[in-house]
């Protein structure tokens, strides 16, 4: 089973992203996916200067992937995306059906993201034969749910054809909106929202009235606020044939929880807890089935 590090969700300086990305490819992680996905107004680095980093970071050997759009709100937007698509060596991971578009009409293979709402076999059918050849299984679907899925994928005949990636850490996107809601907090408009997400490097934290951590606003983007952490689950993860954990990269601490999940995997450990790495409480209720912001359960 591979490790991936997925796309910053975050609004971080230039500085900063190079840096992350310099420390992370020479680590155990096998695929580096990059790129904005949340916001289009976030341009620290431009579309030309990200595909220029995923072809400097492809030469490590690791598979990079290029990230696109979520959201797409304007001709500017889908003019960014058609730009990573049509970057001619790098994959790319499509996060919205007008990226699908893109990559079905050069017959080149592309990864599905989670944001494309992909929930049985049937539609996963159809996407592979559009170039599909890996998708990331929807964060609020469990573990049934997923062998089910596979299950039927293995009926239909073209199980050995795509790869299986689940979000396994990070605070899970579940919600997009074209209401920037951390301007909103600032009391700014949309259009001139002076990019105050650049100030919460870890998203802003949203309390329900009880004191606890339920929502994270990212911009445009509703996040978790609770923190996934799946690794206690790899076993489980590896019997249904799972290709790839994805962890969401978070400002602090990464490179421990990069070299926790590679250890476990290997067998060079047995240590699945990183409670003390993180900057807020973890959780797995959706790959159990539970509510999503239910505790660790750990796996005998």
């Amino acid at each position: 089973m591979k490790l991936s590090l997925g796309a910053i969700q975050y609004f971080w300086p230039r500085q900063t992203v190079e840096e992350f990305y310099q420390t992370h490819v020479n680590s155990d992680i096998d695929i580096i996916y990059l790129g904005e996905t949340v916001c289009a107004k976030r341009r620290f680095l431009k579309t030309a200067e990200w595909i220029e980093l995923a072809k400097e970071l492809a030469q490590s050997g690791k598979q990079v992937v290029l990230s696109t759009l979520t959201l797409i709100e304007a001709q500017s937007d889908m003019t960014g995306v058609k730009r990573l698509c049509q970057n001619g060596d790098i994959l790319v991971e499509a996060n919205d059906m007008g990226a699908v578009q893109l990559m079905a009409d050069q017959s080149l293979p592309f990864v599905g993201g989670p944001t494309l709402n992909i929930y049985n076999a049937h539609t996963l059918k159809l996407l592979q034969q559009q170039g599909l050849m890996r998708w990331v299984m929807p964060v609020e679907l469990d573990a049934n749910t997923l062998k089910d899925i596979l299950a039927d994928v293995e009926t239909m005949g073209f199980k050995g054809k795509i790869e299986t990636e689940v979000f396994s850490f990070g605070r899970m996107p579940l919600a997009f909106s074209a209401r920037c809601f951390t301007a909103r907090f600032r009391k700014l408009p949309k259009d001139d929202c002076q990019l105050v997400c650049q100030d919460y490097p870890e998203g802003l934290a949203m309390d329900s009235q009880e004191g606890e951590q339920f929502f994270t606003i990212n911009g445009i983007q509703t996040q978790s606020g609770r923190i996934q952490h799946l690794l206690p689950h790899w076993q489980q993860m590896q019997q249904l044939d799972v290709d790839v954990m994805r962890l969401s990269p978070q400002p602090n601490h990464m490179t421990e929880i990069i070299q926790r999940y590679a250890q476990m995997i290997k067998g060079e450990s047995t240590d699945t807890d990183v409670e003390s790495l993180l900057s807020a409480p973890a959780c797995d209720g959706y790959w159990r089935g539970e509510s999503g912001m239910d505790a660790i359960a750990v796996e005998a």
